[in-house]
């Protein structure tokens, strides 16, 4: 009785290792063939993203998606070929999926965020921007934050969720920018004379661009006062310095030539 069971028993995993073994060849050579053509589209769409220009860390990061995703899909192909019961199997991994995705809802959106600037470029390493309470120069773009070094020396990590659906100020784009510098003075100064020692500061001033071109005109006259504002173009991360050096030089040079500013007048009326 108990030889008949083990014969029967073993009758039986030798008739299933018949029925699964082709299977279980046909699912190894699928695994083989899938394995090598994953690499030949992964190397094709690596080659097609560099061709593309896009950002290296953004290639890198979908370098390893595309191949994982395809990957895994491979494998659970090939347990479903070689008979084991995928359905359940999909329904877990979609559900531990969206488990996933919940709880890092704000990271994709970061993630979303930094392959859309990574891919369309509104700002690139080096550029100034602002955005939000925050202006500085472009240290490093991560997959999910932008690395800002303000005027202030400050290090701020900006979510790139909040770059990619907000206002971006790109102060590199042009190649300058514009700075201006208001003067209140007498209003018995010579205007002209004004012009001259403003012309002279910003035409010795390497830092100041030519094209465009700087703009000195009046912008107010009356209650004892004259008013002339100075426009200039420059880098932008210069134009704070210049604009700090054109008031000492003219602060300087308006005492020397014998220039008054403006007092403050109050008038009172008697009822």
């Amino acid at each position: 009785m108990f030889e008949k069971k083990i014969n029967d028993l073993g009758e039986k995993l030798l008739q299933t290792g018949i029925n699964y073994l082709p299977k279980f060849f046909a699912g190894i050579l699928v695994l083989i063939v899938g394995w090598w053509l994953i690499n030949r589209i992964v190397g094709l769409v690596v080659l097609v993203m560099r061709k593309k220009n896009l950002d290296p860390s953004l290639n890198s990061f979908l370098h390893s998606c595309i191949s994982i995703g395809l990957r895994i899909l491979l494998l659970v192909s090939v347990a479903g070929m070689i008979g084991f019961h995928t359905t359940s199997l999909v329904a877990i991994m979609g559900a531990i999926g969206l488990a996933i995705g919940l709880a890092l809802q704000g990271s994709l959106s970061n993630f979303a965020g930094g392959a859309l600037i990574l891919t369309f470029k509104p700002f690139k390493v080096g550029d100034i921007i602002e955005s939000g309470n925050y202006t500085g120069e472009v240290k490093e773009i991560q997959i999910f934050n932008t690395v800002l070094l303000t005027f202030e020396n400050k290090t701020v990590f900006i979510p790139n969720g909040v770059l990619s659906n907000g206002t971006i100020v790109n102060y590199s784009v042009s190649g300058s920018i514009r700075g201006e510098v208001n003067f209140s003075l007498a209003s018995s100064t010579e205007v002209e004379k004004v012009k001259g020692i403003l012309e002279q500061i910003l035409n010795t001033d390497p830092r100041i661009h030519q094209n465009p071109s700087h703009q000195i005109f009046v912008t107010g006259f009356g209650n004892h006062t004259l008013r002339i504002t100075l426009r200039f173009y420059a880098e932008p991360s210069d134009r704070s310095i210049i604009e700090s050096d054109i008031w000492e030089r003219a602060k300087t040079a308006f005492s020397v030539n014998g220039i008054q500013e403006s007092e403050n007048v109050t008038v009172l009326r008697r009822k």
